[in-house]
């Protein structure tokens, strides 16, 4: 990992482009690749973020599925030829696999056979949900967009109901919950409406059922299984939610 990691940053973005098209070929070839390995060769920056080995943990017993996959965000900015890198990874890691994406900005020129990308915002419940109905089945979401807080809780809001369960929902950067020009609050840390104080929100959804009083959240009470938190970024496990509640405390 560390090696890879010194590399990554040692090498110029036209040293990336030149390896990436020699490897690309021989990663088609051997998708048993890890997924370090393919973040190196694709260039992304999960790899500096330090994500790649949660992912790895928690994707790969579900990887060679056949699954939708989206991905909000694509890179690049305003420039229609760059980004794409994370998508290319997932391209090869998922190899049966559909990789859908979504950008505020025209990616289309990164689509390919098994890469499908659609131009809209994560904070449009309406485009969120015509995307959903063209895509279909949801399996894994990973939010790698904004990281604006507003826009995350409208994402997570909208996308976490048609995704299927079992299903997994991915968010990224979450540090940004305490900066400012991302909407984010470095004082208010149980009441902002940021992405840290939705996970919190969370993790009282998943203990939804022993809460005195408490009216289930639509759509997400009962279907949230588990949270996974780590540094900058969050798993969140959809599945059956519902087991009754027998009102026993065991005081041993």
């Amino acid at each position: 990992m560390l090696h890879s990691l010194a590399l990554n940053r040692k090498i110029s973005r036209e040293q990336k482009t030149a390896i990436r098209k020699f490897l690309n070929p021989i990663a088609a070839l051997a998708p048993t690749h890890k997924l370090e390995t393919l973040a190196v060769i694709h260039g992304t920056d999960k790899l500096g973020h330090g994500y790649i080995s949660q992912y790895a943990k928690y994707f790969g017993p579900i990887r060679n599925r056949k699954l939708n996959v989206l991905e909000i965000g694509v890179g690049g900015y305003q420039d229609p030829k760059a980004g794409a890198n994370s998508l290319r990874m997932w391209q090869a890691y998922f190899p049966n696999s559909m990789i859908y994406a979504l950008d505020i900005y025209d990616k289309r020129y990164h689509e390919d056979r098994r890469i499908k990308i659609f131009q809209g915002s994560q904070n449009d419940p309406e485009f969120l949900n015509w995307m959903a109905d063209r895509i279909g089945r949801l399996d894994v979401i990973i939010d790698d967009g904004s990281h604006v807080s507003e826009h995350v809780r409208t994402s997570f809001k909208t996308l976490f109901p048609r995704l299927a369960s079992p299903g997994i929902y991915a968010i990224e950067d979450l540090h940004t919950s305490y900066l400012p020009e991302f909407g984010g609050d470095a004082e208010n840390f149980d009441t902002a409406a940021t992405s840290m104080v939705l996970l919190k929100d969370l993790i009282d959804s998943v203990n939804y059922q022993y809460i005195p009083g408490r009216t289930p959240t639509v759509n997400i009470d009962g279907s949230v299984q588990s949270l996974h938190v780590h540094p900058k970024l969050a798993f969140i496990f959809k599945g059956d939610n519902t087991h009754r509640f027998d009102g026993i405390i065991d005081e041993h």
